[in-house]
């Protein structure tokens, strides 16, 4: 263990052998650093915080403060990181509300560059890059390999699904489906994640099934429950069609992001 002596470490913090803790970092009481974990400088972990392990922290990052709501009364509520995350300067991710989940989650291996936010009781995937000042609000839910670009925004309680891409200064008010591409503000669909799901290794056999159950779900014949239920039929064998058919049956209350219409 290596802890600069500019460092103020609470002695009830649980840090593993290894760690390194650099000048002019805060650790509190109610601190778990795993393995491996290093925090270069100036990095304050607070609350019910919980570092996976290889977790590396830059200057300026505030994790596990207390949830910027109006209804915390400074309950107990947890922070929990994922292993291997690179956490860049000024990033700041806070606990969740007793009225929520009383946690927010962060996955293993993402990269959150400078300035970006991660709100209360936030769920966030696994490969999830957030680019700089990307926002994410409380109780928003995004699966794994996710792409969120400079300064765009999630709205509260949105949902983003796996491997979609969200344009930089995009503000996202209505849900994502996974494996789709957005930008605008309002963001609106702009297709599928091509290049996202190229670079991931996905075959062609499925890129075009994807493509198909895009076309025909958006449409303009019909209703659109009409067309995800026509999708569904013909694409019953296909996984990852049904992963976004499933993900809009799983909450019909809330508004989904749709192509833009021509006038």
């Amino acid at each position: 263990m290596t802890i600069h002596p500019t460092a103020i470490v609470a002695p009830e913090a649980k840090i593993a052998s290894d760690v390194e803790i650099g000048p002019y970092s805060i650790v509190g009481p109610d601190v778990t650093l795993s393995a491996g974990v290093r925090l270069l400088s100036h990095v304050v972990v607070e609350g019910a915080t919980t570092l996976g392990e290889g977790c590396v922290v830059h200057p300026f990052a505030n994790l596990g403060g207390p949830p910027q709501h109006l209804g915390h009364k400074g309950e107990r509520t947890e922070l929990l990181i994922g292993p291997r995350n690179i956490i860049r300067e000024h990033v700041t991710m806070h606990t969740g509300t007793a009225s929520g989940k009383g946690v927010t989650t962060i996955g293993s291996d993402g990269l959150y560059m400078v300035g970006s936010h991660v709100a209360h009781d936030c769920s966030v995937g696994d490969f999830v890059v957030l680019a700089k000042g990307a926002t994410l609000g409380g109780h928003v839910a995004i699966g794994d390999y996710v792409f969120m670009g400079g300064l765009a925004a999630a709205h509260q309680f949105s949902r983003i699904g796996r491997y979609s891409f969200i344009g930089g200064l995009a503000a996202v008010t209505k849900d994502v489906i996974p494996y789709g591409s957005v930008w605008g503000n309002h963001a609106h669909l702009e297709g599928l994640n091509l290049v996202g799901l190229k670079r991931r290794g996905f075959s062609r056999e499925t890129i075009n099934a994807l493509r198909a159950a895009y076309r025909l779900m958006f449409a303009d014949e019909g209703t659109f429950q009409e067309r995800l239920e026509d999708v569904a039929e013909i694409h019953a064998g296909n996984p990852e069609v049904m992963e976004i058919v499933d993900f809009i049956r799983a909450d019909a209350n809330r508004p989904l992001c749709l192509p833009e219409r021509e006038v």
